[in-house]
């Protein structure tokens, strides 16, 4: 068709007559124009049928689809793994290349992708663009945020395949699964005893030399590093564990 050649031949000469009205950005197609302004006017035309969700741009819209069929077209040919987006492959691909453009002024740690530099940035200047619209707390990232708010909404989406009990993070769900395999990552240097979570291992640090028993509990006080962070402010006297504290509190009161 002529218009098509008409359109061809602005690519050689840079022709651009189709110029926003918003910007003054222009265009060699109307077409492309018309796309542009959605932009400024937020108009969204392309839905997901599966979600709703919506979309400036139909290939936004045709890579959107992807989360849902978990279609993953574009591969790694170094390690195989598969993406839903070209771009993502492309960052990807950095991790064997090496490559690391994107270096921060203010420490000099290299990246691979400008938006990981951009995020690190926020450690430097305190930014935290992302705020709770619940209670107004500010998160760097946006994943934070998404984390915080299930303490008011109340999602717990990660649950144990054994016992089917549910958690707000997953690291819970990790350190929970545990009890089920039995694992205990963390060692005493000093003893050798082993942990399933590293909180047990550091209050276990802190027991003093001899064991004594309370509320017929025995509690075996084997310690290596002698630390007693929690003191009484009428006595000074120091424990080794918060809830042996608390009782002593009990007798000034």
């Amino acid at each position: 068709m002529k218009s098509t050649l008409i359109r061809h031949q602005r690519s050689h000469r840079g022709e651009k007559p189709f110029t926003c009205s918003e910007c003054g950005k222009c265009f060699a197609d109307k077409s492309a124009l018309v796309k542009h302004q959605r932009r400024h006017t937020g108009e969204k035309p392309f839905s997901c049928s599966e979600c709703g969700k919506c979309f400036a741009w139909k290939t936004y819209l045709v890579t959107h689809q992807r989360s849902h069929t978990g279609e993953k077209q574009f591969s790694c040919s170094e390690c195989g793994k598969c993406f839903a987006v070209k771009t993502y492959l492309i960052n990807h691909q950095r991790i064997h290349t090496k490559d690391k453009q994107f270096s921060c002024s203010e420490c000099g740690k290299c990246f691979a992708v400008k938006k990981s530099l951009v995020k690190h940035q926020r450690i430097h200047t305190g930014e935290k663009p992302f705020s709770c619209s619940d209670c107004g707390k500010c998160f760097a990232f946006k994943s934070a945020l998404v984390i915080h708010q299930r303490t008011h909404t109340g999602e717990k989406p990660f649950s144990c395949s054994e016992c089917g009990k549910c958690f707000t993070w997953k690291k819970s769900l990790v350190t929970h699964q545990r009890n089920h395999t039995g694992e205990k990552l963390f060692s005493c240097s000093e003893c050798g005893k082993c942990f399933t979570v590293k909180k047990s291992l550091v209050k276990h640090q802190r027991k003093c030399a001899k064991g004594y028993r309370i509320k017929s509990h025995l509690r075996p006080q084997k310690t290596h590093t002698r630390e007693r962070p929690f003191s009484c402010s009428d006595y000074g006297k120091c424990f080794t564990e918060k809830s042996i504290f608390i009782i002593h509190q009990r007798i000034h009161t």
